[in-house]
């Protein structure tokens, strides 16, 4: 988290006037409108205001949907500043409320999960299945020593099994900590050293996008200096001898052998404060961060902004195309689904492969009604054109949500036009790892406007200020901060607390985002990207995302990253890198072209010095663009963090 805040407000925002209103029949339907009307609300701006006022009757009355072994005493506790505590003395665990409550219900014969392969094999688990299986691996665990308070690094490919390892472990209250399985040998070995991981849970190797992901070669490497892991679980994926080291490694099959499906591991009842996860995030430089979220809050978090943002019914078909690698996947394909009993997907491969309808198929075949990506992937689709989503039949889906990172203006329209069929609302959510769920976020019965995640969710006192914690006025562009904790935000970082009272100290008792943004008259936020995504031109403070979105609108180009380059003249200068769409070339008259398309849509000062044409760009693996990576080689300057590098 940077505490060097240096950001000057600007008044200009580059953002589209279109309004899109929902239709009567979703507003007639929301829930989170029949959660107003029971506290006599029916204008949404009130009962925000209301939400302010009550956040703990608002959190409890969520947190009374779920099952407590004990109920709490106390909703809230800060006594001990940034540190504080939800739901205490309360007696939970996240997975009776996953799986546990359905048993004997006509839910335990629903479809938890649909998974396809990146072959297109499929497979699909039942609530009851799904209960079963994590109950069998919870005993595995157990027999290998696994204890409460025990962690887990969970290093595998987007199968069920990583879902179920997940659920095992928090049903024991063994701390989680997944690794993407994207990610290299360096990357897993540091986090495993870090939350000192007695079990390693991974696989033998998956295919993405068709190339092999030799899972297991990888974590060898990694555990060749690990002291703390005692034991490594591998399941079978592919099916291919991989080295096993005899006393460690143990075949998933051969752990549960002798445990049958009828087996049943109580809940550990534990407190809502235990930690449930630890996930590690990147910073700008250092090792990563390991994020810690717990059992209570998180879970009721997780919960609420599930079925309020998305409006989950019975018969939803709810894909998030995250991976549990990411805390998206963790909260939105794992936790936040099944608490809300919904039928989720998961997929192994790429959107391309091995075409670019590959999505497009994977909806009209599972019936999908509710589609949760990412800006980056939906602008990589964007350059193969209208006409693959246009194959497909996407009438089932009912809701859009976008997640990640600021979404375009125009990306924003392309998806509303093309897999909306001009007719659904988007979910454009700003949340953070930190936050655990979602925070400045559309729901279904907001008015719309493309680029803007609209309005904080109930009891969120987000506001924009500048670096004394004032409030700036509208349109004006400053720091996004939120003055109070909700239930799922982080509790700390792992070994590292110091490290977390940043959050609350680059800012006077406020959580620092660490991101840009600013808040137009009818109080919609615009978030432009990360406070150090911001460029000075001649006294000018510039959002990268203002100008990226500019260039991203002209029919060419696909995607952006702007740095800013010392200027002994203006301090800066802006320096794009642009990746054009299929059928475009890139010469000097585009590249003329483009610098005047931002002299038109941004202002002169914008105009980039330097316009470079390039074929891919440095991303994390969750398809962030790494801007202090580009800025850090092209200034020469030392890279810091690329253990989340995607290449």
């Amino acid at each position: 988290m940077s505490s060097n805040l240096k950001f000057d407000a600007t008044d200009r925002v580059m953002h589209e006037e279109r309004v899109f209103s929902p239709s009567q029949d979703i507003i007639d339907n929301a829930n989170i409108t029949a959660y107003m009307k029971t506290k006599g609300f029916s204008d949404y701006s009130e009962f925000y205001k209301w939400s302010l006022a009550n956040r703990e009757e608002f959190w409890s009355d969520l947190a009374s949907e779920l099952h407590w072994f004990q109920p709490w005493k106390t909703v809230f506790e800060w006594t001990e500043k940034p540190f504080f505590k939800w739901f205490s003395e309360g007696k939970f665990n996240i997975v009776y409320n996953c799986l546990d409550r359905y048993i004997g219900t006509p839910i335990e014969e629903k479809v938890a999960y649909h998974w396809e392969g990146d072959d297109g094999s499929t497979r699909t688990l039942t609530y009851k299945e799904l209960y079963q299986r994590v109950n069998q691996l919870s005993a595995a665990l157990q027999k290998l020593g696994v204890q409460k308070g025990d962690r887990i690094s969970i290093y595998m490919p987007a199968i069920l099994e990583q879902i179920i390892a997940v659920l095992a472990c928090a049903r024991l209250g063994a701390p989680h900590s997944v690794v993407f399985g994207g990610f290299a040998s360096s990357a897993l070995r540091e986090r495993i050293v870090d939350c000192e991981a007695k079990v390693l849970i991974t696989a033998d190797g998956n295919h993405r996008g068709g190339k092999l992901v030799e899972l297991k070669k990888l974590a060898d490497e990694a555990l060749l200096d690990t002291p703390t892991i005692e034991k490594v679980i591998v399941a079978k994926h592919l099916g291919t001898e991989v080295n096993m080291q005899e006393g460690r490694d143990i075949y998933w099959e051969d752990a549960c052998e002798g445990i049958g499906l009828d087996t049943v591991v109580p809940c550990e009842e534990l407190d809502a404060e235990d930690m449930l996860y630890i996930l590690y995030t990147s910073g700008s430089t250092g090792k990563p961060k390991g994020v810690v979220h717990i059992q209570g809050g998180y879970a009721v978090g997780t919960y609420a902004t599930t079925k309020f943002v998305f409006d989950i019914k019975p018969d939803d078909v709810f894909w998030c195309t995250a991976d549990v690698g990411w805390v998206t996947g963790h909260s939105y394909v794992i936790y936040g689904p099944l608490m809300n009993a919904a039928t989720s997907i998961v997929f192994e491969g790429i959107p391309t492969y091995p075409a670019p309808d590959r999505w497009w198929q994977i909806i009209e075949k599972y019936k999908i009604t509710i589609l949760y990506t990412a800006p980056t992937a939906i602008r990589g689709l964007m350059r193969h054109g209208t006409d693959w989503p246009a194959k497909h039949d996407l009438s089932s889906l009912r809701l859009l949500g976008s997640v990640g990172e600021p979404i375009n203006p125009e990306a924003w329209i392309w998806y509303h036009e093309q897999i909306g069929k001009n007719a659904l609302p988007i979910m454009d959510t700003w949340w953070q790892t930190e936050t655990g769920a979602q925070m400045i976020t559309p729901t279904p019965i907001l008015p719309l406007k493309p680029g803007s995640a609209t309005r904080p969710f109930p009891t969120i006192e987000a506001d924009i200020v500048d670096k004394d914690g004032n409030s700036v006025g509208h349109d004006k562009g400053g720091f996004l901060i939120v003055r109070y904790p909700w239930p799922s935000l982080m509790r700390t970082i792992y070994k590292d607390p110091a490290r977390y009272e940043t959050y609350w100290n680059t800012i006077e008792d406020v959580y620092f985002a660490g991101d840009a943004a600013l808040k137009d008259d009818d109080g919609y936020f615009w978030i432009q990207g990360r406070v150090d995504d911001v460029i000075k031109v001649s006294g000018h403070r510039l959002g990268s995302m203002e100008i990226e979105s500019s260039l991203v609108s002209h029919p060419a180009v696909a995607e952006v990253a702007a740095i800013g380059k010392p200027d002994e003249l203006k301090g800066e200068h802006v320096k794009v890198f642009v990746i054009l769409k299929n059928g475009f070339e890139a010469s000097d008259a585009l590249l003329h072209e483009l610098k005047l398309h931002v002299r038109t849509n941004v202002g002169p000062v914008a105009v980039p010095d330097e316009l470079e044409f390039v074929a891919s760009l440095p991303k994390t693996r969750s398809g962030k663009i790494m801007r202090r990576v580009i800025r850090a080689k092209e200034l020469g300057e030392p890279v810091g963090d690329l253990s989340t590098l995607d290449s």
